[in-house]
């Protein structure tokens, strides 16, 4: 159970006026400017510079970070709204900032000394890009088979790591990496073995691989990161402890796991808003076939499964905000709103018909952008055994 919290924990975030205010220029800003650009970011596999440049323009990439170190302080509920608004428009927007302002970010709230947040949190303002070290190629949620280490610098007071990270969104344009690794062969509590580095990108030792292709969600990268005896300070051991990395990871994961809610929910919004139009334009005997029951039937489903989700987000958020642990209610609605994601695209393209099939129209796009919100930050089936595990033990905490 979730103890009550009283409206002074509750946080506030940026001024609610001010916020509405920015949320309608960037709901103008992902219609008229985004949306308009996916075209060429299909084409050439990348955001152009101008657009990368216009969000930082905008204060996106620190938009979470606290006020006092030059950031917009949202809340989760206008965190996890800005993040809505702009997956609307193609994934590869809200990824190339979403992990400085989801889970690095937050590792830096949760975990880092009073001195990382403070040389970081105005890097991030500034439009620096993160990355987050967790998968690699045997290990990914399996913490035990974490093969990356850091071990103490024979010649000073840093670390020394050594290993390969996969899979790591904007990895091949990142200007640092939180990696975790591990400090002790095994330890105690389980996964105590495991810490975190603040990694700056430029570090010697440090490389990536060729951007992996993909599925879809063109103009979004993901690569391996290679370390190669790569020395760090001892300030970058983040939080200035051992053993606290997979507790941080575990705690940024929450948030990227909203940020994925978010973005499946948007994008589902956006694939039923073409299957409208284009239900409306396409004649079937002389009609549109938007009259036809059964395509009213596959509409009405998509807009009820993504008003649940929106409920779903909207409340997880707004526990969040008032201080609550919501590690199974976090986990819930990115299984829910991924998968409802999933659901949604796979009748768009019903919808469309044999059209749904062709490149030149957008529901067969939707349809492969959607499908790694299954995958990462969390396959639906592990945090299906998370959150049953998390029911388990508060059954056995009221009933023990």
């Amino acid at each position: 159970m979730n103890a009550p919290a009283d409206s002074s924990q509750f946080n506030q975030g940026m001024d609610p006026d001010t916020f509405e205010q920015f949320a309608e220029q960037l709901e103008r800003y992902v219609k008229e400017r985004l949306i308009p650009a996916e075209p060429d970011v299909i084409e050439n596999d990348a955001i152009p510079p101008e657009i990368v440049q216009e969000m930082r323009d905008m204060g996106l990439f620190g938009i979470s970070v606290p006020e006092e170190y030059g950031g917009a302080g949202l809340n989760t509920s206008q965190y996890a709204r800005v993040v809505n608004m702009m997956s609307y428009a193609a994934p590869a927007f809200r990824s190339i900032f979403s992990i400085n302002i989801g889970m690095f970010a937050s590792a830096l709230k949760n975990g880092a000394t009073e001195e990382q947040r403070a040389e970081w949190y105005p890097k991030l303002v500034e439009g620096k890009i993160a990355c987050f070290g967790l998968t690699e190629p045997g290990s990914g949620s399996d913490s035990a088979a974490m093969a990356t280490t850091a071990t103490p610098d024979p010649d000073g007071n840093g670390w020394v790591l050594n290993g390969t990270k996969r899979y790591i969104t904007n990895a091949p344009h990142a200007d640092v990496a939180l990696i975790m690794a591990r400090t002790e062969k095994d330890a105690l509590p389980k996964n105590a073995h495991v810490s975190a580095f603040l990694v700056p990108m430029n570090s010697p030792g440090v490389s990536t691989g060729s951007p992996d292709k993909k599925m879809g969600q063109s103009g979004s990268h993901i690569s391996d990161i290679m370390l190669d005896d790569v020395k760090v300070p001892g300030d970058a051991l983040l939080g200035g402890e051992t053993g606290k990395g997979f507790r941080f990871a575990m705690q940024s994961l929450d948030n990227g796991r909203i940020s994925v809610g978010a973005a499946a929910t948007a994008y589902a919004r956006r694939a039923l808003d073409s299957a409208l139009r284009y239900a409306n334009e396409r004649k079937a005997f002389g009609e549109p076939i938007a009259r036809f029951q059964l395509i009213q039937a596959m509409l009405a489903d998509s807009e009820t499964e993504i008003y649940a989700a929106e409920c779903m987000m909207r409340d997880v958020t707004a526990r969040a905000d008032r201080g609550e642990n919501i590690i199974t209610k976090a986990a819930a609605f990115k299984v829910f709103a991924s998968e409802m994601c999933g659901r949604v695209v796979d009748r768009v393209v019903q919808i469309y018909g044999g059209a749904g099939y062709l490149a030149e129209y957008d529901a067969e796009r939707f349809y492969r952008d959607a499908r790694i919100y299954r995958i990462y930050e969390g396959t639906t089936q592990i945090l299906q055994l998370q959150i049953a595990k998390h029911m388990l033990r508060e059954w056995e905490k009221l009933n023990g």
